[in-house]
Protein backbone atom coordinates (compact mmCIF):
# COMPACT_ATOMS: atom_id res chain seq x y z
CA UNK A 1 0.00 0.00 0.00
CA UNK A 2 1.56 3.54 -1.03
CA UNK A 3 1.98 5.45 2.20
CA UNK A 4 1.74 8.87 0.48
CA UNK A 5 -1.02 8.04 -1.59
CA UNK A 6 -3.04 7.16 1.03
CA UNK A 7 -2.13 9.65 3.32
CA UNK A 8 -3.65 12.07 0.71
CA UNK A 9 -6.39 10.49 1.12
CA UNK A 10 -6.85 10.47 4.72
CA UNK A 11 -6.59 14.24 4.81
CA UNK A 12 -8.12 15.19 1.54
CA UNK A 13 -11.71 13.90 3.24
CA UNK A 14 -11.03 16.19 6.14
CA UNK A 15 -12.09 18.72 3.77
CA UNK A 16 -15.16 17.32 2.22
CA UNK A 17 -18.28 19.41 3.07
CA UNK A 18 -21.21 17.23 4.47
CA UNK A 19 -24.72 18.62 2.54
CA UNK A 20 -27.08 20.56 4.82
CA UNK A 21 -29.68 17.65 3.71
CA UNK A 22 -28.42 15.47 6.39
CA UNK A 23 -30.70 15.03 9.68
CA UNK A 24 -29.42 15.13 13.00
CA UNK A 25 -26.94 17.25 14.47
CA UNK A 26 -24.78 19.44 12.05
CA UNK A 27 -23.04 22.52 13.72
CA UNK A 28 -21.58 25.20 12.37
CA UNK A 29 -19.31 25.32 9.18
CA UNK A 30 -16.64 26.92 11.76
CA UNK A 31 -17.10 23.71 14.10
CA UNK A 32 -17.18 21.50 11.38
CA UNK A 33 -13.73 22.57 9.77
CA UNK A 34 -12.17 22.79 13.16
CA UNK A 35 -12.99 19.31 14.54
CA UNK A 36 -12.64 17.53 10.84
CA UNK A 37 -9.14 19.59 9.81
CA UNK A 38 -7.87 18.01 13.06
CA UNK A 39 -8.28 14.25 12.56
CA UNK A 40 -6.91 11.86 9.93
CA UNK A 41 -10.04 9.26 10.21
CA UNK A 42 -13.63 9.89 10.53
CA UNK A 43 -15.90 7.01 10.32
CA UNK A 44 -18.91 6.77 8.05
CA UNK A 45 -21.08 3.98 9.07
CA UNK A 46 -23.20 1.99 6.60
CA UNK A 47 -27.00 0.74 7.59
CA UNK A 48 -26.46 -0.56 11.03
CA UNK A 49 -28.17 -3.66 11.69
CA UNK A 50 -25.90 -5.44 14.32
CA UNK A 51 -24.76 -4.19 17.53
CA UNK A 52 -20.72 -4.47 16.79
CA UNK A 53 -21.27 -1.26 14.62
CA UNK A 54 -21.86 0.53 17.78
CA UNK A 55 -19.11 -1.56 19.86
CA UNK A 56 -16.86 0.12 17.27
CA UNK A 57 -17.62 3.10 19.13
CA UNK A 58 -17.64 1.74 22.80
CA UNK A 59 -14.50 4.24 22.90
CA UNK A 60 -12.62 7.17 21.53
CA UNK A 61 -9.57 7.04 19.77
CA UNK A 62 -6.74 9.86 19.42
CA UNK A 63 -6.63 9.75 15.70
CA UNK A 64 -10.54 9.47 15.22
CA UNK A 65 -12.74 12.47 14.37
CA UNK A 66 -15.18 12.46 17.42
CA UNK A 67 -18.12 13.76 14.83
CA UNK A 68 -19.36 10.35 12.79
CA UNK A 69 -21.43 9.94 9.85
CA UNK A 70 -24.44 7.63 9.30
CA UNK A 71 -26.11 6.35 6.62
CA UNK A 72 -29.22 4.01 6.83
CA UNK A 73 -32.82 4.19 6.36
CA UNK A 74 -35.27 4.80 9.10
CA UNK A 75 -36.53 1.86 11.60
CA UNK A 76 -35.82 0.66 14.92
CA UNK A 77 -32.19 -0.67 13.82
CA UNK A 78 -31.12 2.73 13.41
CA UNK A 79 -32.82 3.99 16.38
CA UNK A 80 -31.17 1.56 18.25
CA UNK A 81 -27.34 1.86 16.84
CA UNK A 82 -27.71 5.72 17.80
CA UNK A 83 -29.42 4.57 21.33
CA UNK A 84 -26.03 2.79 21.79
CA UNK A 85 -23.99 5.75 21.07
CA UNK A 86 -26.11 7.87 23.24
CA UNK A 87 -25.75 5.34 26.28
CA UNK A 88 -21.85 5.13 25.67
CA UNK A 89 -21.45 8.99 25.56
CA UNK A 90 -23.51 9.46 28.81
CA UNK A 91 -21.92 6.31 31.17
CA UNK A 92 -21.02 7.85 34.24
CA UNK A 93 -17.42 5.41 34.15
CA UNK A 94 -15.23 7.04 30.80
CA UNK A 95 -18.22 8.30 28.70
CA UNK A 96 -17.95 8.73 24.91
CA UNK A 97 -18.01 12.24 23.07
CA UNK A 98 -19.31 11.26 19.62
CA UNK A 99 -21.66 13.28 17.25
CA UNK A 100 -23.26 11.60 14.78
CA UNK A 101 -24.26 13.31 11.84
CA UNK A 102 -27.43 11.10 10.57
CA UNK A 103 -28.76 10.72 7.04
CA UNK A 104 -32.13 8.31 6.61
CA UNK A 105 -33.25 9.16 3.38
CA UNK A 106 -33.97 5.83 1.39
CA UNK A 107 -30.99 7.05 -1.24
CA UNK A 108 -28.87 6.60 1.87
CA UNK A 109 -26.16 4.77 -0.02
CA UNK A 110 -26.12 7.06 -2.62
CA UNK A 111 -25.88 9.96 -0.46
CA UNK A 112 -22.41 9.11 1.02
CA UNK A 113 -20.70 7.84 -2.22
CA UNK A 114 -21.50 11.30 -3.38
CA UNK A 115 -20.64 13.43 -0.20
CA UNK A 116 -18.14 11.16 1.58
CA UNK A 117 -17.74 13.41 4.76
CA UNK A 118 -15.51 10.86 6.30
CA UNK A 119 -13.01 8.09 5.01
CA UNK A 120 -13.65 4.91 6.63
CA UNK A 121 -17.02 2.82 5.95
CA UNK A 122 -18.08 1.00 8.83
CA UNK A 123 -20.43 -2.17 7.95
CA UNK A 124 -22.37 -4.15 10.86
CA UNK A 125 -25.36 -5.20 9.71
CA UNK A 126 -27.79 -6.85 7.34
CA UNK A 127 -25.45 -9.33 5.10
CA UNK A 128 -27.85 -9.31 2.19
CA UNK A 129 -25.82 -6.55 0.20
CA UNK A 130 -22.76 -6.16 2.35
CA UNK A 131 -20.31 -7.22 -0.79
CA UNK A 132 -21.72 -4.66 -2.70
CA UNK A 133 -21.70 -2.40 -0.56
CA UNK A 134 -17.74 -2.79 -0.20
CA UNK A 135 -16.87 -3.02 -3.82
CA UNK A 136 -18.90 0.11 -4.52
CA UNK A 137 -17.44 1.94 -1.08
CA UNK A 138 -13.80 1.27 -2.09
CA UNK A 139 -14.84 2.15 -5.79
CA UNK A 140 -15.68 5.31 -4.58
CA UNK A 141 -12.27 5.75 -2.92
CA UNK A 142 -12.73 4.72 0.61
CA UNK A 143 -11.15 2.30 3.35
CA UNK A 144 -13.30 -0.70 4.48
CA UNK A 145 -13.98 -1.98 8.11
CA UNK A 146 -16.24 -4.87 7.72
CA UNK A 147 -17.49 -6.52 10.39
CA UNK A 148 -17.89 -10.60 9.50
CA UNK A 149 -18.98 -12.00 6.72
CA UNK A 150 -17.97 -10.47 3.83
CA UNK A 151 -19.43 -12.77 1.41
CA UNK A 152 -22.21 -14.93 2.01
CA UNK A 153 -22.90 -16.65 -0.70
CA UNK A 154 -20.38 -18.71 -3.19
CA UNK A 155 -22.17 -16.26 -6.33
CA UNK A 156 -20.69 -12.90 -4.74
CA UNK A 157 -17.10 -14.25 -4.04
CA UNK A 158 -15.78 -12.79 -7.08
CA UNK A 159 -17.41 -9.33 -5.97
CA UNK A 160 -15.34 -9.74 -3.33
CA UNK A 161 -12.20 -10.43 -5.04
CA UNK A 162 -12.54 -7.60 -7.34
CA UNK A 163 -13.08 -5.38 -4.26
CA UNK A 164 -9.59 -6.53 -3.07
CA UNK A 165 -7.82 -5.45 -6.34
CA UNK A 166 -9.78 -2.37 -6.17
CA UNK A 167 -8.60 -1.58 -2.81
CA UNK A 168 -5.14 -2.58 -3.66
CA UNK A 169 -4.75 0.03 -7.05
CA UNK A 170 -6.22 3.12 -4.90
CA UNK A 171 -4.31 2.24 -2.00
CA UNK A 172 -7.25 1.51 0.52
CA UNK A 173 -7.37 -0.72 3.32
CA UNK A 174 -10.35 -3.54 2.89
CA UNK A 175 -10.59 -5.30 6.33
CA UNK A 176 -12.75 -7.59 8.60
CA UNK A 177 -12.94 -7.40 12.28
CA UNK A 178 -11.65 -10.42 13.90
CA UNK A 179 -12.01 -10.40 17.04
CA UNK A 180 -11.48 -13.54 18.52
CA UNK A 181 -8.04 -13.23 17.76
CA UNK A 182 -7.80 -11.06 21.17
CA UNK A 183 -9.40 -13.81 23.34
CA UNK A 184 -6.21 -14.55 25.52
CA UNK A 185 -6.62 -18.20 25.44
CA UNK A 186 -6.20 -18.11 21.58
CA UNK A 187 -3.47 -16.23 21.75
CA UNK A 188 -1.61 -17.83 24.40
CA UNK A 189 -2.79 -21.69 22.36
CA UNK A 190 -1.00 -19.82 19.49
CA UNK A 191 1.92 -18.69 21.10
CA UNK A 192 2.62 -22.08 22.62
CA UNK A 193 2.63 -23.91 19.29
CA UNK A 194 5.46 -21.86 17.96
CA UNK A 195 7.70 -23.63 20.44
CA UNK A 196 9.00 -26.75 18.41
CA UNK A 197 10.09 -28.12 21.50
CA UNK A 198 7.15 -27.90 23.09
CA UNK A 199 4.76 -28.43 20.62
CA UNK A 200 6.68 -30.35 18.49
CA UNK A 201 5.08 -30.24 14.45
CA UNK A 202 1.57 -30.27 13.33
CA UNK A 203 0.43 -33.97 12.72
CA UNK A 204 -1.64 -34.65 9.21
CA UNK A 205 -4.63 -35.87 11.44
CA UNK A 206 -7.32 -37.67 8.86
CA UNK A 207 -10.90 -36.23 7.65
CA UNK A 208 -12.24 -38.26 10.67
CA UNK A 209 -9.30 -37.70 13.78
CA UNK A 210 -8.30 -33.62 12.27
CA UNK A 211 -5.47 -31.96 14.25
CA UNK A 212 -6.87 -28.58 14.06
CA UNK A 213 -10.41 -28.14 15.41
CA UNK A 214 -12.75 -25.25 15.94
CA UNK A 215 -16.36 -25.81 17.14
CA UNK A 216 -18.53 -22.95 18.38
CA UNK A 217 -22.43 -23.21 20.10
CA UNK A 218 -24.46 -20.38 19.78
CA UNK A 219 -27.87 -19.63 21.36
CA UNK A 220 -30.58 -17.83 19.92
CA UNK A 221 -32.31 -17.06 22.85
CA UNK A 222 -29.81 -14.97 25.33
CA UNK A 223 -30.51 -12.78 28.50
CA UNK A 224 -29.49 -9.10 28.73
CA UNK A 225 -29.87 -7.39 32.06
CA UNK A 226 -32.52 -10.05 32.63
CA UNK A 227 -34.70 -9.46 29.54
CA UNK A 228 -34.66 -11.73 26.29
CA UNK A 229 -31.88 -10.12 23.51
CA UNK A 230 -34.31 -9.17 20.64
CA UNK A 231 -33.24 -10.58 17.32
CA UNK A 232 -34.38 -9.02 13.67
CA UNK A 233 -36.39 -10.96 12.22
CA UNK A 234 -33.73 -10.77 9.02
CA UNK A 235 -31.76 -12.48 11.52
CA UNK A 236 -33.29 -16.02 10.39
CA UNK A 237 -33.30 -15.39 6.71
CA UNK A 238 -30.48 -16.88 5.69
CA UNK A 239 -30.41 -14.43 2.31
CA UNK A 240 -29.83 -11.74 4.38
CA UNK A 241 -28.05 -13.38 7.41
CA UNK A 242 -26.37 -15.89 5.81
CA UNK A 243 -25.79 -19.47 7.17
CA UNK A 244 -24.31 -20.56 9.84
CA UNK A 245 -21.62 -22.03 7.54
CA UNK A 246 -20.48 -18.95 5.95
CA UNK A 247 -21.55 -16.53 8.90
CA UNK A 248 -20.00 -17.67 12.10
CA UNK A 249 -17.86 -20.21 10.54
CA UNK A 250 -15.97 -17.46 8.98
CA UNK A 251 -14.55 -16.88 12.45
CA UNK A 252 -13.60 -20.42 13.39
CA UNK A 253 -11.76 -20.75 9.81
CA UNK A 254 -9.80 -17.65 10.41
CA UNK A 255 -8.59 -18.83 13.80
CA UNK A 256 -7.36 -22.29 12.10
CA UNK A 257 -5.70 -20.37 9.88
CA UNK A 258 -4.00 -17.54 12.07
CA UNK A 259 -3.44 -20.12 14.93
CA UNK A 260 -1.46 -22.69 12.88
CA UNK A 261 0.44 -21.32 10.11
CA UNK A 262 0.96 -17.54 12.12
CA UNK A 263 2.32 -14.92 9.68
CA UNK A 264 2.10 -16.88 6.90
CA UNK A 265 0.28 -16.21 3.15
CA UNK A 266 -2.42 -18.96 2.40
CA UNK A 267 -3.18 -19.60 -1.45
CA UNK A 268 -5.97 -20.73 -2.37
CA UNK A 269 -4.21 -23.73 -4.12
CA UNK A 270 -3.14 -25.03 -0.83
CA UNK A 271 -6.38 -25.57 0.28
CA UNK A 272 -8.36 -28.90 -0.36
CA UNK A 273 -11.93 -28.97 1.37
CA UNK A 274 -13.04 -32.57 1.76
CA UNK A 275 -16.44 -32.17 2.66
CA UNK A 276 -19.16 -30.09 3.82
CA UNK A 277 -22.84 -29.92 5.05
CA UNK A 278 -25.43 -28.44 6.96
CA UNK A 279 -28.54 -28.36 8.83
CA UNK A 280 -31.02 -27.07 10.90
CA UNK A 281 -32.52 -25.54 14.07
CA UNK A 282 -36.29 -25.67 13.84
CA UNK A 283 -38.06 -22.72 15.62
CA UNK A 284 -41.78 -23.07 16.98
CA UNK A 285 -43.93 -19.62 16.23
CA UNK A 286 -43.87 -18.75 20.50
CA UNK A 287 -39.95 -19.12 19.95
CA UNK A 288 -40.10 -17.07 17.17
CA UNK A 289 -42.31 -14.36 19.35
CA UNK A 290 -39.69 -14.58 21.83
CA UNK A 291 -36.49 -13.87 20.39
CA UNK A 292 -37.95 -11.42 17.78
CA UNK A 293 -41.18 -9.68 19.80
CA UNK A 294 -43.19 -10.83 16.93
CA UNK A 295 -46.58 -12.27 16.78
CA UNK A 296 -45.86 -14.28 13.37
CA UNK A 297 -42.82 -14.50 11.03
CA UNK A 298 -42.86 -11.96 7.94
CA UNK A 299 -44.21 -13.18 4.89
CA UNK A 300 -40.23 -13.32 3.54
CA UNK A 301 -39.60 -16.02 6.20
CA UNK A 302 -42.43 -18.48 4.82
CA UNK A 303 -40.41 -20.42 2.09
CA UNK A 304 -38.17 -21.71 5.44
CA UNK A 305 -41.32 -23.22 7.54
CA UNK A 306 -42.57 -26.69 7.33
CA UNK A 307 -45.79 -27.29 8.89
CA UNK A 308 -45.29 -24.75 11.85
CA UNK A 309 -41.64 -25.04 12.56
CA UNK A 310 -39.18 -22.35 11.18
CA UNK A 311 -36.35 -23.56 9.58
CA UNK A 312 -33.10 -22.03 10.09
CA UNK A 313 -29.74 -22.89 8.23
CA UNK A 314 -27.97 -21.94 11.12
CA UNK A 315 -25.59 -24.56 11.06
CA UNK A 316 -22.58 -26.26 9.81
CA UNK A 317 -19.34 -27.53 9.33
CA UNK A 318 -16.42 -27.86 6.91
CA UNK A 319 -13.73 -30.72 6.85
CA UNK A 320 -10.52 -29.02 4.90
CA UNK A 321 -6.68 -29.20 4.71
CA UNK A 322 -4.32 -26.87 4.32
CA UNK A 323 -1.05 -27.91 3.29
CA UNK A 324 -2.04 -31.26 4.40
CA UNK A 325 -3.12 -30.80 8.00
CA UNK A 326 -6.82 -31.81 8.39
CA UNK A 327 -8.77 -29.18 10.17
CA UNK A 328 -12.79 -29.38 11.43
CA UNK A 329 -14.48 -25.99 11.49
CA UNK A 330 -18.41 -26.50 13.30
CA UNK A 331 -20.95 -23.88 14.15
CA UNK A 332 -23.98 -24.99 16.13
CA UNK A 333 -27.07 -22.66 17.14
CA UNK A 334 -29.82 -23.87 19.33
CA UNK A 335 -32.90 -21.93 20.98
CA UNK A 336 -31.47 -22.22 24.29
CA UNK A 337 -30.55 -23.57 27.23
CA UNK A 338 -31.35 -21.92 30.69
CA UNK A 339 -28.13 -23.34 32.24
CA UNK A 340 -25.37 -22.89 29.97
CA UNK A 341 -24.26 -20.06 27.82
CA UNK A 342 -22.36 -19.64 24.44
CA UNK A 343 -19.51 -22.19 23.68
CA UNK A 344 -16.00 -22.98 22.34
CA UNK A 345 -13.46 -25.54 21.42
CA UNK A 346 -10.56 -25.79 20.35
CA UNK A 347 -8.00 -28.08 19.73
CA UNK A 348 -4.28 -28.29 18.12
CA UNK A 349 -2.30 -31.44 17.59
CA UNK A 350 0.93 -31.07 17.58
CA UNK A 351 3.85 -34.07 18.24
CA UNK A 352 4.65 -33.23 21.17
CA UNK A 353 1.26 -31.98 23.21
CA UNK A 354 -2.01 -30.96 22.28
CA UNK A 355 -3.40 -27.35 23.27
CA UNK A 356 -6.76 -27.46 23.84
CA UNK A 357 -9.24 -24.46 24.58
CA UNK A 358 -12.62 -25.82 26.30
CA UNK A 359 -15.73 -23.62 27.57
CA UNK A 360 -17.86 -25.83 28.95
CA UNK A 361 -19.60 -27.22 32.18
CA UNK A 362 -16.47 -28.26 33.75
CA UNK A 363 -14.64 -24.70 33.07
CA UNK A 364 -17.97 -22.88 34.46
CA UNK A 365 -18.57 -21.89 30.35
CA UNK A 366 -15.44 -19.85 30.90
CA UNK A 367 -12.44 -20.11 27.86
CA UNK A 368 -9.88 -22.25 29.83
CA UNK A 369 -6.71 -23.18 27.89
CA UNK A 370 -4.84 -27.26 28.11
CA UNK A 371 -1.92 -28.15 27.63
CA UNK A 372 -1.84 -32.01 27.00
CA UNK A 373 1.02 -34.92 26.33
CA UNK A 374 0.88 -36.26 23.07
CA UNK A 375 0.07 -40.52 22.88
CA UNK A 376 4.17 -41.44 23.26
CA UNK A 377 5.66 -38.76 25.03
CA UNK A 378 6.49 -38.72 28.77
CA UNK A 379 4.62 -36.13 30.84
CA UNK A 380 8.11 -34.99 32.91
CA UNK A 381 9.48 -34.01 29.34
CA UNK A 382 6.51 -32.29 27.90
CA UNK A 383 6.14 -30.50 31.64
CA UNK A 384 10.10 -29.47 31.45
CA UNK A 385 9.12 -27.91 28.31
CA UNK A 386 6.09 -26.33 29.51
CA UNK A 387 7.85 -24.38 32.05
CA UNK A 388 10.88 -23.57 29.35
CA UNK A 389 7.85 -21.85 27.68
CA UNK A 390 6.35 -20.23 30.17
CA UNK A 391 10.33 -18.64 31.77
CA UNK A 392 11.96 -18.05 28.01
CA UNK A 393 8.23 -17.10 25.95
CA UNK A 394 5.18 -16.69 27.74
CA UNK A 395 5.70 -14.55 30.74
CA UNK A 396 7.96 -11.80 29.57
CA UNK A 397 5.26 -11.12 27.45
CA UNK A 398 2.44 -11.93 29.51
CA UNK A 399 3.32 -11.50 33.45
CA UNK A 400 1.19 -13.64 35.63
CA UNK A 401 0.28 -16.24 32.98
CA UNK A 402 1.34 -19.56 34.19
CA UNK A 403 0.41 -23.43 34.80
CA UNK A 404 -0.89 -25.93 37.52
CA UNK A 405 -1.61 -29.82 36.95
CA UNK A 406 -4.86 -31.35 36.70
CA UNK A 407 -3.72 -34.49 36.40
CA UNK A 408 -0.84 -37.26 35.10
CA UNK A 409 -0.10 -35.79 31.52
CA UNK A 410 -2.23 -32.69 31.64
CA UNK A 411 -1.79 -29.14 32.78
CA UNK A 412 -4.10 -26.11 32.79
CA UNK A 413 -3.22 -22.46 31.83
CA UNK A 414 -3.52 -19.89 34.80
CA UNK A 415 -4.27 -16.83 33.38
CA UNK A 416 -4.72 -13.37 35.60
CA UNK A 417 -8.09 -12.14 35.31
CA UNK A 418 -6.58 -8.61 33.85
CA UNK A 419 -5.93 -10.16 30.19
CA UNK A 420 -9.81 -11.26 30.24
CA UNK A 421 -11.38 -8.37 28.97
CA UNK A 422 -14.29 -9.84 27.25
CA UNK A 423 -15.73 -9.97 23.69
CA UNK A 424 -16.95 -5.99 23.97
CA UNK A 425 -13.23 -4.84 24.43
CA UNK A 426 -11.79 -7.07 21.62
CA UNK A 427 -13.73 -4.52 19.29
CA UNK A 428 -11.18 -1.39 21.04
CA UNK A 429 -8.29 -3.81 19.91
CA UNK A 430 -8.95 -4.80 16.15
CA UNK A 431 -9.61 -0.97 15.92
CA UNK A 432 -6.73 0.30 16.94
CA UNK A 433 -4.69 -2.36 15.08
CA UNK A 434 -6.90 -1.24 12.06
CA UNK A 435 -6.06 2.51 12.65
CA UNK A 436 -2.74 1.93 13.08
CA UNK A 437 -2.81 -0.31 9.32
CA UNK A 438 -4.71 2.84 7.45
CA UNK A 439 -2.09 5.60 9.46
CA UNK A 440 1.18 4.11 8.65
CA UNK A 441 -0.18 2.48 5.17
CA UNK A 442 1.01 -0.98 5.36
CA UNK A 443 -0.34 -4.43 7.28
CA UNK A 444 1.55 -7.56 7.45
CA UNK A 445 1.65 -9.47 3.53
CA UNK A 446 -0.60 -12.15 4.55
CA UNK A 447 -3.77 -10.41 5.71
CA UNK A 448 -5.15 -9.95 2.35
CA UNK A 449 -4.45 -13.16 1.11
CA UNK A 450 -5.80 -14.98 3.67
CA UNK A 451 -8.80 -13.17 3.57
CA UNK A 452 -9.42 -14.24 0.33
CA UNK A 453 -8.67 -17.89 1.23
CA UNK A 454 -10.81 -17.49 4.04
CA UNK A 455 -13.99 -16.47 2.40
CA UNK A 456 -13.21 -18.65 -0.69
CA UNK A 457 -13.38 -21.80 2.09
CA UNK A 458 -16.63 -20.75 3.67
CA UNK A 459 -18.36 -19.61 0.04
CA UNK A 460 -17.65 -22.78 -1.46
CA UNK A 461 -18.26 -25.27 1.62
CA UNK A 462 -21.67 -23.96 1.30
CA UNK A 463 -21.57 -24.59 -2.56
CA UNK A 464 -20.71 -28.17 -1.55
CA UNK A 465 -22.58 -28.45 1.12
CA UNK A 466 -26.07 -27.28 -0.71
CA UNK A 467 -25.39 -30.08 -3.22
Amino acid sequence: MRRKNLLTLLFAASFVTFLTACSGKKGTTQQKDKMEKDYPVTLMTLEPGHFHAALVQKSMYDEVNPRAYVYAPKGPELDQFLAFIDRFNHRADNPTTWEEVVYDKPDYLEKMLHDKPGNVVVLSGNNARKTEYILRSVEAGLNVYADKPMVITPEEYPRLVKAFDVAKEQGLLLYDIMTERFEITAVLQRELARLPYLFGKLVPGTPDDPSLVQESIHRFYKNVAGKPLIRPAWFFDVAQQGEGIVDVETHLVDLIMWGAFPDEAIPREAVSIEKARRWTTDLTPAQFETVTGLERWPAYLEKYVDDTLLKVYSNGEIVFRIHGIHARATVEWTYHTPETSDTHYSLMRGSRCELIISQKEPEGYHPTLYVKAAGGQEASSVEAALDRAMREAIVPKYPGVGYKKVKEGLWKITIPSRYDVGHEAHFRQVTENYLDYLLHGTMPAWEVPNMITKYWITTHALAMARQ
